[in-house]
């Protein structure tokens, strides 16, 4: 999967069931850019690999990449742990800055 997404939170988005991640067109641009890259369940649930978000915190990020997706690919990212430049994040209120990386890793081995 090479598939690149864009995605960004609104007030009032929900998810929809079936639907592919959305492609904004006109993201929220004065929140951060972030790119996210998910793998294995989280990649094939979403449907690419890699996205990019704009949000400033882990949990606007959560919000923005599940906005769209299938309850499914909702459930997995929300279950799977997070990596910000590198080192775990539980805290959804920890701040993103401009060209962090977040990597989606979801549960494993029936975790």
């Amino acid at each position: 999967m090479t598939d690149t997404r864009t995605a960004s939170a609104r007030p009032g988005d929900s998810l929809a069931p079936g639907a592919a991640p959305p492609d904004v067109s006109a993201p929220d641009t004065t929140a951060p850019e972030i790119a996210v890259r998910l793998f294995a369940g989280a990649a094939a649930e979403f449907g690419a690999d890699d996205a990019t978000v704009h949000a400033r915190t882990v949990g606007e990020l959560l919000q923005a990449l599940t906005a769209g997706t299938t309850p499914e690919a909702a459930r997995v990212i929300g279950r799977s742990s997070l990596l910000v430049d590198g080192v775990a994040c539980t805290d959804h209120d920890r701040a993103l800055a401009p060209g962090s990386r977040v990597d989606v890793a979801p549960p494993f081995a029936g975790g």
